[in-house]
């Protein structure tokens, strides 16, 4: 493997290490193919490599944004050379600019899109699951990770297993982290920035008086997402238990999508009904008027589930075409029903220190009623979007990657 002290910089702030040398070169006026030692060749057009480049004509150093403009070149950015240089990296001569540039290997090699897969592809892959008794959230012991600095080893430890259960199965919970009132935001923001909403920055899940939602009372709450009624409902949210004596309020968790795929298998009809139906969701409170139309099932352009949105108790007056009213309510009754399937749910008592993460455009949580005159409950909660957890998961997979190439290791 090739030194990394005199590879040219990266168009990113990211490490790539080197896990093949370029062996050999091969160019035409459009296209440079290269060799690698473990027999791998890929190809890359000569316009993609211009706009690519981490020369200042290309980024700003002190951003690592582009500053090129493609239109402003004097021509099609024509390879007039290339060759590997003797630190190993791609070195190719751009004809209508007179220009020089070179290219990481380890970089190259990690956006081969000759080679790659779906780019796409999530972080960690997705795994439906199903509930039943005995069945519980992954866990994690976390009671340490407010005592360590931020992107230290131990957070580290903690954070990557739980953002992979997230990221791949929609759900964690972490245990033994501290009770006093306001710590939530502190770990929150060892992930990413809260996302206020009209409940605040932290909202508290108690009983109250007058209260603006069912959620603020002892009553169960049936299966739901929250906020279905913002036009983008928050991606993530995070319930941490700072207090729980009461008799009753066991939660309850389930992946909706893997409802949705069970509803695909059993009922097409119903699943396409439930994908084109656009429904009301409005939170129409005494101060605010939030309200929203949208499926409740949505897809991705691959036909893959991106997101649901249930929320019963806050489904305004549907407002469809006359002849699709009764398959649309046949569809809800069909997946309501489902969704009281025990096989689908885990259902597990939160204790004081107890904090759960989970996909809000994926998981649909619930609540028993619990006894409201004796004993206390009290959740705080908080919202999040999924972009914060993939920018935080990004960040640890970068860390490793530095640290692999300060080791002198290949990825």
């Amino acid at each position: 493997m090739n030194s990394f002290s005199s590879l040219p910089l990266t168009p990113d702030y990211d490490s790539w290490p080197i896990e093949a040398d370029i062996v050999s070169v091969d160019h035409d006026a459009r296209v440079v193919t290269l060799g690698w030692s473990d027999g791998r060749k890929s190809r890359y057009h000569g316009i993609w490599l211009r706009e690519n480049a981490a020369d200042e004509s290309t980024v700003n150093p002190a951003t690592r944004e582009r500053i090129l403009d493609l239109s402003s070149l004097p021509g099609w950015p024509e390879i007039a050379a290339a060759e590997i240089d003797d630190a190993g990296a791609l070195c190719v001569a751009f004809a209508a600019e007179d220009r020089h540039l070179r290219f990481h290997p380890g970089w190259l090699r990690a956006h081969d899109y000759d080679n790659a897969g779906d780019p796409e592809a999530p972080l960690v892959p997705v795994r439906l699951w199903h509930g039943g008794p005995g069945a519980d959230p992954d866990s994690l012991e976390a009671s340490g990770l407010l005592d360590t600095e931020p992107a230290g080893d131990a957070e580290e430890a903690i954070l990557a297993p739980a953002l992979e259960s997230v990221l791949g199965k929609g759900l964690v919970r972490l245990r033994g982290l501290p009770t006093e009132p306001g710590s939530l935001e502190a770990i929150a923001q060892r992930i990413g920035p809260v996302r206020p909403t009209n409940f605040g920055l932290l909202f508290d899940v108690k009983a109250k008086p007058d209260p603006d939602s069912n959620a603020y009372t002892s009553i169960a709450l049936p299966p739901h997402t929250d906020l279905p009624t913002r036009e983008y409902h928050p991606g993530l949210q995070m319930l941490h238990c700072l207090e729980n004596s009461v008799a009753g309020g066991e939660a309850v968790m389930l992946d909706g999508f893997a409802v949705a795929e069970a509803l695909r298998q059993r009922a097409p009809g119903a699943f396409a009904t439930l994908t084109r139906v656009h429904w009301c969701y409005a939170n129409t409170a005494r101060t605010t008027d939030y309200v929203w139309y949208s499926p409740m099932i949505r897809l991705d352009a691959r036909g893959e589930l991106l997101e649901v949105r249930i929320a019963d108790f806050l489904r305004g007056p549907l407002q469809a075409p006359f002849e699709e009213v009764e398959p649309a309510y046949e569809a809800l009754m069909t997946l309501q029903a489902m969704l009281r399937e025990p096989h689908f749910a885990i259902r597990f008592t939160y204790a004081p220190g107890d904090l759960v993460i989970f996909d809000n455009r994926r998981l649909l949580h619930a609540r028993d009623a619990f006894e409201g005159s004796r004993g206390h409950r009290w959740l705080q909660g908080c919202y999040m979007e999924r972009d914060e957890i993939r920018s935080r998961y990004r960040m640890i997979q970068r860390a490793r990657r530095q640290r692999q190439v300060a080791e002198g290791k290949p990825a």
